[in-house]
């Protein structure tokens, strides 16, 4: 079934809109919440509270792309459920991993950062990359996927996908630098 259809029988409140997302995007909203959660019963209930709340957000939300409107959401719950179970233990996921590779350009900046126009000058910085390195990125910083899975839905070494990335960090606090942020 298509997107626009199912976002329709949510706006019609017809119930039968949650089976058809849920068989459509279990798979995707699950694989977020695994990559973050490092659980496959957490990632189930993660799908379930995804599928609630787009229920409940649509409408007045109308998404021209369910799949990343649930996703969003799923990442969202996904993280909020990991910090929540996680404050004073560390255990590593790929959400940890990921973030720890970032660390040494936002996390030491002490600066108190408007986090909207800081996400829209990372975007604008996204936008200066390759297609394959803007992809790599985003499918590691944003929804945790491994340099492997990376590897090989690009078709290329992990080693390759490795150097994207520590190109792309590079290049991002630069970019950062360069729009004024203290880092």
């Amino acid at each position: 079934m298509q997107d626009e259809a199912i976002v329709e029988m949510f706006w019609q409140r017809d119930e039968s809109a949650l089976n058809e997302a849920q068989t459509k995007y279990r798979g995707y909203i699950s694989k977020i919440a695994v990559n973050i959660l490092a659980d496959i019963e957490d990632a189930r209930e993660i799908v379930n509270e995804t599928l609630f709340r787009a229920w409940n957000s649509i409408p007045p939300q109308r998404p021209s792309m369910l799949k990343t409107y649930l996703g969003k959401i799923a990442r969202e719950l996904s993280i909020d459920l990991y910090r929540s179970r996680h404050r004073k233990k560390r255990i590593s996921s790929e959400l940890t991993v990921s973030l720890e590779e970032l660390g040494d350009i936002l996390s030491d900046s002490g600066g108190d950062f408007d986090s909207k126009a800081l996400g829209e000058t990372i975007d604008a910085y996204l936008h200066t990359l390759s297609s394959e390195s803007r992809t790599a990125f985003v499918q590691r910083y944003y929804f945790a996927d491994t340099v492997r899975e990376i590897a090989e839905r690009q078709g290329v070494s992990e080693s390759a996908v490795k150097s994207r990335l520590l190109r792309a960090r590079r290049g991002l606090k630069e970019y950062l630098e360069k729009e004024g942020y203290t880092l």
